[in-house]
């Protein structure tokens, strides 16, 4: 019971990384109705601009405070947000109207693109960081094994839902929000009514790399090394995490992204660490079978 309740804290933290990065999918997908392959590597930009930030600081003398941190994570955010507005602008507004293959294409060469420049530009090595965040807090004790939660833990699971609750305010109650949930439902009819579709998903590009940079922080606080080419492996996670939850749901990308979490803990944890990728995998297959827009998408209606 002790180390299963121990694998939950665990999953729990892993999934809320997945569920950051899972809403940048769903939310590209919810307002052009195509899926940015990118965004993987968005996240990956924003884990080494966390680390560039760190070195910087640390050389400084600033340390390793929580001002330190969020300084770190709104730096992260604001230069891995021009990222994502560069990506819309290069690889997804020229083809807009062309056909679907396209834009797809091309996300899949900019994601080919930003692997290559970052391999370039820091290394093909993986770069480590010291531990920042230490400590953690022992919250039972059975059978031998003491179940705790790290302060690393802790602070993931805090900011992951300071940041969707303020994202969630700002799609429900600002007019941007309105303008994103309008381009969302008719994107030509929006236009007609006088918003402007171009300046609402280059934002919407430029919000979905900005929580792309806070997973990558937590990710490289949490982990300790980043290595370019982990944006591919962990995009493809959180992609499943979006379909999983239901493509175009935020709860649901969520929600995904907390069971894929959970599924690769509670798989390495009581089988072959080997095949947990797998084992997430065939369970997605297995739920597309009974539930093909996943557990809280909805049907897409056709209009004629």
């Amino acid at each position: 019971m002790a180390y299963a309740l121990q694998q939950l804290i665990n999953g729990v933290a892993l999934g809320m990384i997945y569920g950051l990065i899972a809403v940048g999918y769903t939310m590209v997908y919810g307002i052009i109705g195509m899926i940015n392959f990118a965004h993987g590597d968005i996240f990956m930009v924003g884990a080494f601009v966390s680390l560039i930030s760190f070195v910087l600081l640390t050389t400084g003398g600033w340390g390793a405070g929580p001002g330190a941190i969020l300084l770190v994570l709104l730096v992260s955010m604001a230069v891995t947000a021009l990222y994502g507005w560069s990506v819309e602008r290069v690889a997804y507004r020229p083809l807009r109207g062309s056909f679907r293959l396209a834009p797809l294409i091309s996300a899949i060469g900019m994601s080919i693109v930003l692997q290559n420049y970052v391999q370039v530009a820091q290394g093909a090595r993986a770069k480590p960081i010291e531990s920042v965040v230490t400590g953690s807090v022992e919250l039972w004790h059975g059978n031998g094994f003491a179940v705790s939660i790290s302060t690393m833990q802790a602070l993931i699971v805090v900011v992951t839902l300071a940041v969707l609750a303020i994202f969630t305010w700002l799609v429900t109650k600002t007019s941007l929000g309105r303008a994103m949930r309008a381009c969302e439902q008719d994107r030509k009819m929006a236009g007609l009514l006088g918003i402007d579709t171009d300046r609402t998903i280059s934002i919407t590009f430029v919000i979905g790399a900005a929580l792309a940079a806070v997973a990558g922080t937590m990710y490289l606080l949490r982990y300790g090394v980043v290595h370019f080419s982990d944006g591919f492996l962990v995009g493809v996670k959180a992609f499943t995490a979006a379909v999983f939850g239901g493509i175009g749901s935020l709860p649901g990308a969520v929600l995904g992204g907390l069971l894929i979490g959970l599924i690769e803990t509670f798989w390495s944890a009581y089988f072959s660490v080997q095949y947990k990728d797998v084992a997430t995998f065939v369970i997605l297959v297995i739920t597309l079978v009974f539930m093909p827009t996943g557990l809280l998408g909805r049907a897409e209606v056709e209009k004629v």
